[in-house]
């Protein structure tokens, strides 16, 4: 297939262009089609690196190998000819006027992960780029393609319902925001903006005999500034950040939703003891300034357990009546308005994942069974749970948003991913969890973003830090393994002789020394963002 130019970036040597190489259509949208992005590969406009010094040749390898991190970025999607960064209601009620416009122009921006990246393509209007690909005949490309695609960062999936012989397509989307880019751990709670880690906006679309019905959620790390900073514990332990302008930041993250969707529920999954206990506590306390906000508590892992699905009716009843008045929105065959949604529910966690995605997708069966009431597909007493072969579809499109989504986030699969597809937890995704927990620590987005610039007349980020996790860790885990292959040999010794009982306790002794320094330094052994402070 052809390849396609979508942005550019700069290093210390110059351009280079993003250039997506294969591409799958996996459904459409509204009626247009929509593309996951297969694979990518950045390209170099120039010889520039044969001019750089020895620090700059360094520093340049490590920033492509994050672009060539980027190249396997899941989760990228886009559209030649809809803009699928809006949801159905604000598109119906955009002007005409503006979508008519360029996509990069009628684009949601917090959306746009290639927005960064295609400022020098719109400002330079791809001259300064298409040019020096030419000459090197590096690949051809078709001009009216340059700008496109408006790449997002997404969660698409779609499938076909059968609801009691009235076909109907199912899609659900999920569009992660790129105001407070990062993964798990490296990008918790919320920026002083009032940008939070993980805010993903998902649509569920039904279209049925002309009518399409779509309705909203959110979810977002909660609004404080807090941290999660890695070491080589399973937990490492939560910290929140004391800092003065915290009302602000929550008033600010929550000004701007009531501005985007309405009225706005706070729903609070997380503990209510230890470290989740500390921080919301916190969040509550915040949450009693604001009077605009309902702000409710359900501590998901107590009411819940680890698998009692059901139980989130409790919630539900909590809940049910502002979330029934916020409705959805809904439009005819004509495109007339017959309903509009009037408010949203931000659900959290701590990660915003397993239990989010479980109790969004409870929140979104009832919608479901609301919607097709409304249109007559059901009776008032019949709902999508007792139609096994859709329901199985429904659960299943959700448990695998859920993947994606924890795949972009966390590098993993949702850890509930089997609650969500048959409402219980088997022993197989019970094991695959604690692999996906083992796994959930990398980062590799700052500089595709353009939160961090490259730049000579700034100092190299990676001469900043003199501790270097990775020239320590083997030789921490050499003396970790040596000390236990050691103690373990000597004591099947002692039984032959005695002196093996000296050399036993000496090793098991520099084992635990060494065990114990790793653990008190274990911030510095792990691999941590280098570009950009955290917060």
């Amino acid at each position: 297939m052809k390849s396609v130019v979508i942005n550019s970036s700069f290093a210390y040597t110059g351009t280079y262009v993003l250039v997506i190489t294969s591409r799958k259509e996996v459904g459409s949208f509204l009626g247009f089609p929509v593309y996951r992005v297969e694979s990518m590969k950045f390209l170099a406009c120039n010889e520039a690196l044969r001019f750089s010094n020895s620090q700059e040749k360094r520093d340049e390898a490590y920033f492509m190998s994050l672009l060539k991190t980027v190249e396997a970025t899941p989760g990228l999607y886009y559209s030649y000819e809809t803009d699928i960064t809006v949801n159905l209601q604000r598109r119906c009620k955009l002007m005409e006027a503006w979508t008519s416009k360029p996509l990069w122009k009628q684009a949601d921006p917090r959306f746009v992960w290639n927005n960064h990246l295609l400022e020098e393509l719109i400002e330079y209007k791809l001259d300064r780029f298409i040019i020096p690909l030419l000459q090197g005949n590096i690949l051809k490309l078709l001009l009216y393609h340059a700008f496109e695609p408006i790449c997002v960062g997404l969660s698409f999936q779609v499938t076909q319902l059968k609801l009691k012989s009235s076909p109907a397509t199912f899609t659900l989307l999920s569009r992660r925001c790129t105001r407070r880019l990062g993964t798990r751990m490296w990008r918790r709670g919320a920026n002083l903006e009032g940008d939070t880690a993980n805010f993903i906006e998902t649509e569920q679309l039904l279209e049925l005999e002309g009518f399409r019905c779509s309705s909203l959620q959110i979810r977002g790390s909660i609004p404080l500034l807090w941290e999660q900073i890695v070491d080589l514990s399973y937990k490492p332990q939560l910290r929140i950040i004391q800092h003065e302008q915290t009302p602000q930041v929550v008033e600010r993250h929550f000004n701007d939703l009531y501005q985007r969707y309405g009225e706005t529920i706070a729903v609070d999954l997380t503990d209510k003891h230890g470290d989740e206990g500390q921080l919301s506590a916190a969040y509550a306390e915040e949450m009693q300034k604001l009077p605009n906000v309902r702000y409710v508590s359900f501590d998901f892992h107590h009411v819940c357990g680890s698998s009692n699905f059901a139980n989130l009716q409790v919630l539900y009843d909590k809940i049910s009546e502002e979330f029934e008045k916020q409705g959805y929105f809904l439009i005819d065959k004509d495109g007339k308005i017959l309903e509009e949604q009037r408010g949203i529910i931000r659900s959290n966690c701590i990660d915003c994942l397993d239990r989010t995605n479980v109790t969004q997708s409870y929140l979104a069966q009832k919608t479901l069974d609301i919607q097709l009431q409304r249109l007559g597909v059901f009776t008032s007493t019949e709902y999508i749970s007792m139609f096994p072969e859709d329901y199985v579809k429904f659960r299943t499109l959700w448990a695998e948003q859920g993947d994606e989504i924890s795949l972009e986030y966390a590098g993993t699969h949702a850890l509930k991913g089997d609650l969500v597809r048959y409402g219980k937890q088997t022993v197989a995704g019970f094991i695959k969890d604690g692999m996906s927990a083992l796994s959930r620590y990398y980062d590799a987005l700052d500089l595709v973003s353009g939160r961090y610039t490259v730049s000579k007349s700034n100092p190299s980020p990676f001469q900043l830090n003199s501790f270097e996790s990775f020239s320590y860790l083997p030789v921490a885990s050499a003396l970790l393994i040596g000390g236990l292959t050691l103690t373990t040999f000597s004591l099947q010794q002692a039984a032959r002789n005695a002196q093996h009982y000296v050399s036993s306790v000496v090793w098991a002794g520099v084992t635990a020394g060494a065990m114990a320094l790793v653990k008190a330094n274990g911030r510095q052994f792990c691999s941590r963002p280098r570009l950009c402070r955290l917060l």
